[in-house]
């Protein structure tokens, strides 16, 4: 594994997947402000790298992907120095969020509070058959907030404040039918999985990806109309790449 600095360590292949793995933070992969900073300018440096096909994103320990924010850490904090620290962790979401490439989240084990809301962030979320989800927040006297808000666009608004208002876990099974995984592996099968993302993936044009992921964001925030609007632009500026041209031609001409 490469180091990009003490929390942040990147494997690379051949085809332009990098698995980014959050490093020594504990068993659980718990986000303290050290943690933020270096996986935040980890993955800032990674997305000037054109090569990138695909992000997959993982903890260092396969009990989490990340366990979650450091309560310790939050347990000193007062008002000033709250904001801080709530900042830096919207800063990471937004890393992962506008990261150019595919985003997949690898979730193994328990993704809590400030490590459910980085998951969000990513374009995917794949699953260990036996993890667990949550937003404990309120049970320590803090607001689930910052990519929370991502929540009711995945799971819908009676789900979203189940889990934020309730502080209540829920199971993988569970998670996939709301909506907040999108594949559960098999017991074992995790890798797998992801790895089965990753192909299909690699096998759509990388220009397009990337536009894709970047209108979908758009997407998000902008009126319908608009959004249409928006997009005849981006369609036609894929033709200023030979992806269109090549992988068209390569569908024609297939065989039959």
């Amino acid at each position: 594994m490469e180091m990009l600095n003490n929390h942040c360590g990147i494997t690379r292949d051949a085809r332009g997947v990098v698995h980014v793995a959050i490093c020594n933070a504990g068993s659980l992969n718990i986000l303290g402000s050290p943690v933020t900073d270096a996986v935040r300018e980890g993955l800032q440096k990674l997305a000037t790298d054109r090569s990138i096909r695909v992000v997959v994103l993982r903890g260092q320990s396969e009990k989490s992907m990340i366990g979650g924010a450091d309560i310790k850490e939050m347990a000193k904090l007062d008002q000033t120095s709250a904001e801080a620290f709530i900042s830096r962790l919207r800063d990471l979401c937004e890393a992962v969020r506008q990261f150019p490439a595919p985003v997949i989240a690898r979730m193994p084990g328990w993704c809590l509070g400030g490590g459910l809301e980085v998951a969000a962030a990513c374009d995917f979320r794949i699953a260990a058959h036996d993890a667990h989800f949550g937003m404990p927040e309120v049970r320590v006297g803090i607001p689930s907030v910052i990519h929370a808000a991502l929540l009711p666009r995945l799971i819908g608004w009676a789900r979203a404040r189940w889990l934020v208002m309730t502080a209540e876990n829920i199971d993988a099974p569970t998670a996939l039918a709301w909506g907040l995984v999108d594949r559960v592996a098999p017991a074992g099968g995790l890798d797998a999985a992801v790895e089965h993302l990753v192909t299909a993936l690699l096998e759509c044009g990388p220009e397009a990806l990337r536009s894709q992921k970047a209108l979908l964001r758009q997407w998000e925030e902008l009126p319908l109309t608009e959004s249409v609007n928006l997009s005849v632009k981006v369609f036609g500026e894929s033709f200023l790449t030979d992806e269109p041209t090549r992988l068209m031609g390569a569908f024609v001409n297939r065989k039959r």
